[in-house]
This record gives structure tokens, sequence and C-alpha cells, in this order.
């Protein structure tokens, strides 16, 4: 069989795959709570290879490769900063986030999380953040479906808008019949192909160029810069480079899946996974990088396109079926992230903005029927702005990163953290994080080329906790939610009865916050009545 056969039965397994997970979840899906959420039901193992997958997109293995086999270590910073903060976002964010969501109104969303977390009766913080992701994810979807367009285009020589459709059909397939399980799932599979070719490329690389030795000594021969972490940069490069990592706290699509866990105190395995995952990946984004290098220099030839790095090892290294699963991977990594960004779309539109605006309570049929057509909807539109390749609509995503870290990541941090936090000061930083990122996006020169979360996010911080000190006021049933929070973040044996401590305290202390449902379903299926 010739090469592309190889590769296209690999491709149609990778698929089946993905459609075989997602109707293995359609038979677990029963509510708007399975749908957006999983029922919070995620193992840790899950929920970390989840988070990563559905973080990494095709960057890991295109983006960053070539960054590294272009300029060398100086590019690492990036992953550097990401791997801190994502360890410093499992460590601190997750167990108190799964406590804290439950524990305020059993919420399912991150915009609802913060309407309930601060009593927020105007609803016009929920409201605007649901509009947040809404917007920024529409075009991070977008851009996946690009990207899954320009590589079916560039591997298997298919019309771009053939390959978009291909890559949205079946992403959108099983993220519409499967909800929040089926992602979370396929994440696993794709997240585990995407860390099993970063090994494997640069390992079987080493032993073609002669070994680790040698690697270092040709890369050492090309440009001995290449080996330098500082050669190049300067400190605002450095501190621009780095503080990728403040993004973690704002995502939407990662910090969900720490509200899904089964329990606070899994997120300390989950963590372990995580970050183990991640550092195989980058490592060996790393080491795929310089294997290249040795490998073209070793050949005496050059690299049209240095984002292909991994392509044209795999294609060189491995036979026609696993240069094909290679392929498989970087198609995993983009339809991981545009699946999670889907679903989170999806609980933005229904949950937060619809039915806030209409105010009404939906039976779980309607919930999930109207989840579904909202992913279907969310995706129509993506794909149209997708149809005509804008690279404007790829750059978005490094400004979204920035976009959703300083306009969720210091609210996030200061609704689980601080006490003192208000609606009004939520909100006003929010939008001043946001304002702050387009405006410093779109200036050039000097202090402006350092990286817009950084002015984003110290901006919204500050103004959140001057605005919040100004319109504070004691509230009971605030302090109660956060203390128990606190305490169940760190010890989840007693959850049951501080829910029934809560519900009672409520009644008993109405502040007329409505609850989102009427029962509260706990892990072992059992159903406490809420307040009326």
């Amino acid at each position: 069989m010739s090469v592309t056969t190889w590769q296209v039965i690999t491709m149609i397994i990778y698929f089946l795959v993905m459609i075989g997970i997602g109707v293995w979840a359609y038979k677990r899906t029963t509510d708007v709570d399975d749908y957006m959420l999983g029922g919070r039901q995620l193992n840790p193992l899950v929920a970390a290879l989840s988070a990563g997958a559905s973080d990494m997109s095709g960057w890991l293995l295109m983006g960053l490769p070539g960054a590294l086999y272009v300029s060398g270590l100086v590019e690492f910073w990036i992953a550097i900063g990401l791997t801190v903060g994502a360890w410093l976002n499992w460590k601190f964010v997750a167990p108190r986030l799964r406590s804290y969501t439950e524990v305020s109104n059993n919420s399912i969303t991150v915009p609802s999380f913060l309407d309930s977390r601060l009593r927020d009766s105007t609803h016009a913080l929920r409201i605007v953040a649901g509009l947040i992701i809404l917007f920024y994810f529409t075009f991070y979807v977008s851009s996946g479906m690009v990207a899954g367009g320009t590589f079916f285009e560039g591997a298997f020589g298919v019309d771009y808008r053939w390959g978009m459709v291909i890559v949205a059909a079946i992403t959108l397939f099983y993220t519409l019949v499967g909800g929040f399980l089926a992602v979370s799932y396929t994440d696993v599979v794709q997240g585990l192909m995407m860390m099993i070719a970063l090994i494997l490329v640069p390992i079987v690389g080493m032993f073609y160029v002669g070994g680790f030795d040698d690697v270092l000594d040709t890369v050492r021969d090309v440009d001995p810069n290449l080996l330098s972490p500082i050669a190049g940069t300067t400190a605002v490069g450095l501190i621009s480079a780095v503080a990728w990592g403040l993004g973690y706290f704002g995502q939407p699509h990662i910090i969900v899946r720490f509200m899904a866990l089964r329990n606070p105190k899994e997120a300390v395995s989950a963590r372990r996974i995580g970050i183990g995952w991640m550092l195989l990946a980058v490592f060996g984004a790393l080491g795929t990088a310089f294997v290249g290098i040795a490998v073209y220099q070793h050949n005496d030839a050059e690299l049209v396109n240095p984002e292909q790095v991994f392509i044209v090892l795999g294609q060189l290294l491995f036979h026609p079926m696993i240069a094909g699963f290679m392929l498989a991977a970087i198609l995993a990594a983009i339809m991981s992230t545009v699946s999670s960004q889907l679903i989170v779309s999806s609980s933005a539109l229904i949950e937060d903005v619809y039915m806030t605006f209409t105010n009404r309570k939906l039976d779980a049929k309607t919930g999930v029927m109207l989840s579904r057509i909202a992913v279907a909807g969310i995706a129509v539109l993506a794909g149209a702005l997708a149809w005509t390749p804008n690279d404007t609509i790829l750059g978005l995503v490094a400004f979204a990163w920035a976009g959703f870290g300083a306009s969720f990541g210091p609210t996030i941090l200061l609704a689980l953290f601080w006490r003192k936090l208000t609606g009004f000061g939520a909100l006003s930083g929010m939008a001043m994080g946001a304002v702050t990122v387009a405006v410093w996006g779109n200036i050039d020169g000097g202090i402006f080329n350092l990286y817009e979360i950084v002015p984003g996010f110290v901006v919204n911080l500050l103004v959140t906790i001057v605005i919040s000190l100004v319109t504070y006021s004691p509230n009971a049933i605030i302090d109660r939610e956060f203390d128990m929070a606190a305490e169940l973040s760190k010890d989840w044996s007693n959850h049951k009865e501080y829910e029934k401590q809560m519900i009672e305290y409520r009644r008993n202390n109405p502040d007329g916050y409505e609850p989102r449902s009427a029962t509260l379903r706990t892990e072992d299926g059992d159903e406490i009545e809420l307040p009326k």
C-alpha cells in the first residue's frame, strides 16, 4: 500500500474511535448538569489529561517545535511559564473551585459561580461574563477549524474547505451528542496520542542521528546560541514569555475540569498526572526541534517550513502507519481544543445568557436539547468565519488567551480567596482588564512590547480590590459559604452534612437569591431539597 493509503487508514481509525466515545457518552447524559459538567464525576486521570489536551492544541506539536527549531532554547520560556502556571492552577485553584462551585448554588459554569458567589441580584456580572466567553470562543473555535482545514490541505492535498468540514463534522458530532463526557474522554485519547508522539519522535530521532551527544554537538555546530536560554532576548521578552502562565487562572475551558472532579481531594493526584503529562509533552517538543536540526544538518537538507518539523520527522523515521498516527496526533490536538471550547460556549449561551435573560427553569430534556442546538449554532457560526482563511482569526488565539486571563484570572482568584470581593468590584475589574488588553495589544514599541496579559491582569486586580473595598458590606450567607468552601477544599468527608447545614441556614436566613434548581443531587445519587 502507498504511504497515503496507510495514513488514511490511520485517520479513519482515529475518527471511528472519537465517534464511538461520543455514542458511549450519549447514553450517560440525561440532564444539563451531565451535558455541561459530566455530573461532577471525572476521575483525576480524565480531568488531568482533558485539561492538558484542551489547553495545548496544535501549538504543542507545530508552533512550539517550530519556534525552538528556529530560535533555540530562548523560546522555551513560554513552556516554562505555562508549566508553572498550570501547576499553580491545579495546586491552589482546583480544590477550592471544586468545593466552592458546589457549595454556592451547585454552579456548573464560571459565570454562574461568580453570580452566586457574589449574590449579584442584577445578574449583570453573569451575563457579561457569559457574553465574553461566547465572543472569544466563537473566534477560538473558528481558528481551530482553520487549522484543521489547513492540516488536511497540507497533509493530504484535500481542498481546505473540505478538510475544515471533515474536522468540524467529526468534532461537532461527538460534542453535540455526548456533551462534556464525550469531550473529556476523547481528550484522554487525544492527550495520550500527543504525549506518545512527542516521546517517540525525539527518541527514535536520536538513534537515527547517533545519540544524545551527537544531537547536542550538531546543534552547537549549527549555532551555539540555540543552546542558550537568554541569547537574543530582552527583559521585556522574557517577562512576556513567562507571563503566559498567568492566563491559566482565567481560561474557562481549563478550569471547568476542576469543577467536574468527583471531589476536591482528587485535585492532588490530578495535578501530578497533569503536570507529568505536560513536562513530557513540552520536553518532547524541545527534543523534536533539536533532533530536527540534527537530522537536517546530518542529511545536508533544508526544512522549508520549521513548524512542520514534527510532521517531516514522523514521515522520515517511521513506517507509514506510525507516521499516520503522528498526523492523527496533530489533528487530535486541534480537535480536543475545539470540542472543549464548543461545550463551554454552549454552557455560556444557555446557562448564563438565555436562562438569565428569559428567567426560565429548564427541565432535563429541554435543557440538553437547547444545549445541543447551541453547540451546533456556534459551530456553524465559527465555520462561517473560517470558510475563508484569515490570519487575523489565527492571530486572535494569543490575544484571546490574554483576554481571558486578564478578564477572569484575577476575578476567579479573588472570588476563591478574598472574602470582601463584591459584584460591582468584579464587574469593574473584569471590564477594565479586557479593555487594557484590547488597547495595549494594539500599540507597539517600548514597554508596549510587553505581552498585554501582564498590564491587563494587574489593572483588573487593582481595580477590583479598590472598588470592592469601597462597596463591600457583610453578607452572612456569603461568609458562611466562603468558610464552608475553604473547609471542604481540605476535608471533603463531611460535605453531605455541610450541604444540609447550608440549606437549613439559607432557609432561616433568606437573602432573596433564587437557587438554580429545586434539588441538589449528591455524588451518591441522593436528592436534597433546596430552599423555596
